[in-house]
């Protein structure tokens, strides 16, 4: 069993930057793949960024490759989600997630890939 936290969130102008924590209970979080996905009001949950549980692959959706970079801290049990050059259409519940598959190309996106999902964070970019 994996229980995730998200922190971090909050109200940021165009053009600045949050970084996001996921905090993960047990002791095998670094045998997880974990993600970031988002969810706009109205709009479908959509992954946002993934990395692997071993080397560090990573993986990140096209509207936010060269801005967010996910990275992962196993010591701390904790994932991170830096997010700069924050535009209003990042606006988004920003859920971390946990996999027990190995991830790649073809299977990152999908939330069934992922077993464990925290309860989600604001995240609010203003214009």
């Amino acid at each position: 069993q994996v229980q995730l936290v998200e922190s971090g969130g909050g109200l940021v102008q165009a053009g600045g930057s949050l970084r996001l924590s996921c905090a993960a209970s047990g002791r095998t979080f670094s045998r997880y793949a974990m993600g970031w996905f988002r969810q706009a009001p109205g709009k479908e949950r959509e992954a946002v960024a993934a990395i692997s549980w071993v080397g560090g692959k990573t993986y990140y959706a096209d509207s936010v490759k060269g801005r967010f970079t996910i990275s992962r801290e196993n010591s701390k049990n904790t994932v991170y989600l830096q997010m700069n050059s924050l535009k209003p259409q990042d606006t988004a519940v920003y859920y971390c997630a946990a996999s027990a598959m190995s991830l790649s190309d073809s299977i990152w996106r999908l939330a069934s890939s992922y077993g464990y999902w925290g309860q989600g964070t604001q995240v609010t970019v203003s214009s």
